[in-house]
């Protein structure tokens, strides 16, 4: 499938690796549709790469065509919400260890303030985070304008090389796939779950 008319999506659970996936793509020569308007933070120091306009995708589907060739960064909920006629999508989808996944994303809340008590226990979390990757990846699977490749955060920040080629192979083979692993920083493998 080219990457000239299909638009590249990387998505995943929130706190999955989407941000370094994105920030490797772009490195590797594909233009990431983004904003700006969430800036860099502690919890990502190397940017969001994130577009306001993907959040409404169910209401506002007009920035598609211009995402053609380009690769958008959305989470795994947002994939059910996309147009199944008129367009053709590769989806690179971010799978990281649940405990690290519930770890950043509470670390992430404790920062801002938005930790509220009670709630699911992690188990429960897990579960249900468990089940709902499994429900849209069985969707996207039953449609055919969707090529999907899994991409192993956990493995692929111990040994990037085989995991950049596989991404490139995926995409067509014309990426700077040298340029993709000098993005991976070993430094902000934060949460770790040995």
């Amino acid at each position: 499938m080219s990457t000239t008319d299909a638009i590249t999506i990387v998505s995943g659970l929130p706190r999955s690796g989407t941000s370094m996936m994105m920030s490797m793509l772009d490195a590797g020569g594909i233009p990431p549709v983004q904003d700006g308007i969430r800036s860099a933070d502690e919890d990502n120091p190397k940017g969001y790469y994130e577009f306001e306009r993907v959040k409404k995708i169910k209401e506002d589907k007009a920035w598609l065509p211009e995402a053609r060739g380009k690769v958008v960064k959305m989470i795994s909920q947002l994939l059910l919400d996309l147009p199944t006629e008129g367009y053709r999508y590769n989806v690179l989808f971010m799978r990281r260890a649940m405990p690290e996944i519930l770890a950043s994303q509470k670390e992430m809340m404790k920062r801002r303030g938005t930790v509220k008590d009670g709630g699911p226990s992690d188990e429960e979390m897990a579960n249900l985070l468990s089940k709902h990757v499994e429900h849209v990846l069985k969707w996207v699977d039953n449609h055919p304008c969707f090529q999907l490749l899994e991409v192993d955060y956990n493995a692929m920040l111990k040994n990037s090389v085989p995991h950049v080629a596989a991404i490139n192979a995926f995409l067509g083979g014309k990426l700077d796939t040298a340029a993709m692993s000098a993005v991976v920083d070993k430094n902000l493998y934060r949460q770790r779950k040995s």
